[in-house]
């Protein structure tokens, strides 16, 4: 059964919440897991532009102090995604990292995305699991020697949670390692949006679009994934194609975080921020009013226990009325589903501890 650490909001003029979140840091094992001259990724999401509910800056500032206590080197990660946006491509995402407060004069580490210049800079790791035998990680967080998991705890639309597996297994894919775990098949061009520019076409190394009749098409068959049509397109008429199953998609999330940990088990620290908790994820350019009051923040060095804990926590306490819940607003009811009913939340969990990710069993320790 894992231990994981837990801390209510409640602070007083003898501590602070800067110095609970120290306190679980130790608790859950960081000067185990962090050595000296340790090349160390915090993995957080920076919020996309116009979202508020992600993790302050100030919070990561404090984790940073306990790394470098260690004589650790702290860097704040990661990665670019999928979809247009301000985190399409590191110079945007970097911007709107900055511009969200994760600012070096801020965190006092600086910011590396983890996947390069246009989410193409990855690396290929075994995994071995049911559905994948390989994953494709973000180079710079294989290069890592340790990682703290920085994650806010909240719903999301095609998980049911976004977690720590979810921090870990979709935030540090790659652009290619996203397109595998959200879809089967290629990105998708709609003929009614292209403009047929032809700018696609150029930036594809695998010469897998061409212009037919004044619009882009793309070879499935020549396509590998990486998504780079999806950035450059100037109309945003290339997007994924959500074709899979919500369950399958948590598997392979799970698989992914399998390959994202491969070599460093020992060498991560998971830390909860339960508050806030939206209804959809942090990835859009708004923040919906949370579905319940702030709860607290857990820490734990296993990811399957750490989530487990705080979907209970959550599920425990009483729905905000006048939120995007629909039901399950009493202390018990499943809040998760009563946001987004089609889906089936406890997959992640179960394929993750089925893997060996960690423990649905856990203990809760009260700090």
């Amino acid at each position: 059964m894992s231990k994981v650490y837990f801390s209510d909001m409640r602070t007083g003029y003898k501590e602070n919440l800067f110095d609970k979140i120290a306190k679980l840091l130790t608790l859950a094992g960081l000067p185990q897991a962090v050595a000296a001259g340790d090349l160390t990724a915090i993995k957080i999401h920076f919020g996309e532009k116009g979202n508020h509910t992600y993790i302050r800056p100030v919070f990561a500032r404090r984790v940073v102090e306990e790394i470098k206590k260690l004589q650790a080197l702290p860097f704040l990660t990661d990665s670019t995604t999928l979809y247009p946006g301000q985190r399409k491509e590191a110079v945007s995402a970097l911007t709107c990292a900055i511009e969200n407060g994760f600012a070096y004069a801020c965190v006092d580490a600086p910011l590396v995305i983890s996947d390069g210049l246009r989410g193409v800079t990855e690396t290929e790791v075994a995994v071995d699991g049911e559905l994948l035998k390989t994953a494709f990680i973000g180079t710079e967080i294989v290069e890592a020697d340790a990682i703290v998991a920085m994650t806010h705890f909240k719903c999301h639309e095609l998980t049911g949670f976004g977690g720590a597996i979810k921090n870990i297994g979709m935030g540090c894919a790659s652009r290619k390692g996203k397109l595998v775990q959200h879809s089967n098949v290629a990105p998708k061009v709609s003929q009614k949006g292209c403009i047929g520019c032809g700018i696609c076409p150029k930036s594809c190394a695998h010469g897998a679009i061409t212009i037919t009749n004044d619009k882009a098409f793309i070879d499935p068959q020549k396509c590998a994934g990486c998504s780079r049509c999806i950035t450059v397109c100037p109309v945003k008429a290339i997007n994924i194609q959500w074709s899979a199953a919500a369950d399958l998609v948590m598997r392979k999330m799970a698989e992914y975080a399998k390959g994202a940990l491969s070599g460093k088990q020992d060498k991560v620290v998971y830390i909860n921020f339960i508050t806030q908790v939206s209804p959809a994820c942090d990835c859009y350019g708004y923040s919906d009013a949370p579905i319940v009051n702030d709860i607290g923040i857990c820490a734990s060095t296993d990811p399957v226990a750490i989530d487990q804990a705080s979907a209970d926590l959550v599920n425990g306490a009483r729905g905000n009325e006048g939120s995007a819940l629909k039901n399950g607003h009493e202390p018990g009811g499943d809040k998760f589903r009563g946001c987004w009913p089609e889906i089936p939340w406890e997959v992640q969990l179960e394929h993750a501890e089925k893997i060996g990710l960690g423990s649905r069993a856990y203990e809760l320790v009260t700090v």
